[in-house]
């Protein structure tokens, strides 16, 4: 796994914004603050120490190492302005975690003490909420209610038992708007005492979240409510998200959270699934039903399972569509069926590299046209069969036999057995089936029509 720890890279840089703020003798009781460089998918981070489980893997993310400290399981967040890849040729300027946004998982057992250091590299105070966890009051990290805002250069220490298995988020509640829009954000997961408890063969976490960031700029509009360019899952969109990678006739489970402004239908192709967790915990076997899609609104997690049965690769996606799209224009007019030939030779002596789009149509994906610095093509991803027109919140399932059991390296397209793929009829067109049905006889009709006769109260004067 690509970590550098904190300690060396503050040695070996000049960096030494607030960690002067830190004394020599309070950081030498820290715990490594590791950060992590890459937005690619990371190794499941198997515990070498504590008590045993089976780890996730975080979509374009990792999960934060920790160190034992007499039965005390201790972790170091870094709340600091980081650069995230959104996806190749973008970056943008965020706020994150230990050099990323959204921050590492953090992972623990039901059951286990545990004490996480937050340190302050932003320039105003933050605090950190652990969503979903039972802990005492003052652990709860809400500026101003249970506790006064970590000042910048500060590190407070949150400590509490993570009481109940379940699938949770961390972000802060300090000036709320301003940092998660910022990107600030977490994944907590704990593990079941019980490492058989609905054990399953891969387990993949990611977020939900949106940006405002205009063509050629890099930092967010914070002042966004709702109509948000980029959409996102672990601040990756599409073509940039990396695709789930499954062993065929592998258990799957796929764990979600909502820290975005509205909800998301995530639709999965190929397979269907059941929820078989919820913010409150473990959905009870007998009250799941299958499902194709899962509507997860604002602040919620949902997890879903399934038996990854069918070989190929599914699409995994929002299904509201302008969530599968990137750095879209909402003000643009509607084209389709506009003649604008005949005003292109005009349009051009002013601006040379105006291009007709829309008259047919949107489907602009395998359009090259120039775009702004900084900034990603509406839709694109190349498939085997060309330009996937996609963006945004996709991804892809990537079902394979004969996978070793961590094997988690992208395969490669899905190569179709001869006959199974979507083909062009080469026949007459007087072959094809007639459209429609053939109507069915007067007589028919009338012996199978249902007449409902309405009667309406008089009172009322209804004709």
């Amino acid at each position: 796994m690509s970590h550098l720890s904190r300690r060396a890279f503050l040695q070996g840089s000049a960096l030494a914004v607030s960690a002067g703020a830190v004394s020599r003798i309070a950081a030498a009781s820290l715990p490594e603050a590791v950060i992590q460089t890459q937005a690619g998918t990371q190794p499941p981070l198997n515990p070498a120490s504590g008590r045993p489980y089976q780890p996730v893997v975080t979509l374009n993310g990792w999960t934060l190492p920790w160190r034992m400290n007499n039965g005390i399981k201790e972790f170091h967040l870094v709340a600091e302005p980081v650069v995230r890849e959104i996806a190749p040729g973008m970056k943008a300027n965020l706020w994150g975690y230990n050099g990323q946004s959204p921050g590492p998982t953090i992972e623990v057992v039901e059951g286990d003490r545990v004490r996480i250091f937050v340190t302050n590299k932003l320039p105003e105070h933050t605090s950190v909420h652990w969503h979903g966890q039972r802990l005492p009051n003052g652990m709860d990290g809400v500026t101003g209610l249970t506790q006064p805002g970590i000042k910048p250069g500060k590190t407070f220490v949150y400590e509490f038992v993570a009481r109940r298995a379940g699938t949770f988020m961390y972000h802060p509640h300090a000036d709320e708007m301003v940092q998660m829009a910022m990107g600030m954000m977490g994944f907590w997961i704990t593990h079941p005492k019980d490492p058989s408890f609905m054990r399953v063969d891969r387990d993949f976490v990611f977020l939900l979240n949106a940006y405002d960031i205009e063509p050629g700029a890099a930092t967010p509009r914070v002042n966004q409510m709702t109509d948000f360019n980029l959409w996102t899952w672990n601040s990756r969109a599409f073509p940039g998200i990396d695709p789930l990678v499954v062993r065929q006739h592998d258990r799957v489970r796929i764990r979600v959270g909502n820290l975005t402004m509205t909800n998301h239908p995530i639709h999965l192709h190929g397979h269907e699934f059941v929820v078989s967790g919820t913010d409150g915990g473990w959905t009870p076997p007998a009250s799941r039903w299958p499902e194709v899609s899962v509507d997860i609104a604002v602040g919620q997690m949902r997890a879903i399972e399934f038996d990854a049965s069918e070989p190929g690769d599914w699409a995994l996606h929002c299904h509201k569509s302008h969530h599968t799209m990137n750095a879209m224009g909402h003000e643009v007019p509607t084209m389709i069926g506009v003649d604008q030939k005949s005003v292109l030779k005009k349009i051009n002596q002013l601006i040379p590299d105006y291009m007709v789009m829309g008259d047919k149509g949107g489907s602009m994906g395998e359009m090259e046209m120039p775009l702004p610095d900084n900034t990603l093509p509406m839709m694109g991803g190349q498939g085997p069969y060309g330009s996937l027109e996609m963006g945004g919140m996709f991804s892809v399932v990537k079902v394979r036999a004969g996978l070793a059991r961590n094997d988690y390296r992208d395969p490669g397209w899905y190569r179709a057995p001869a006959g199974s793929v979507a083909y062009e009829w080469q026949g007459a067109a007087a072959d094809l089936p007639a459209a429609g049905s053939p109507r069915p006889a007067a007589s028919d009709a009338a012996d199978k029509e249902t007449v409902v006769n309405v009667v309406k109260p008089a009172a009322h004067r209804h004709q």
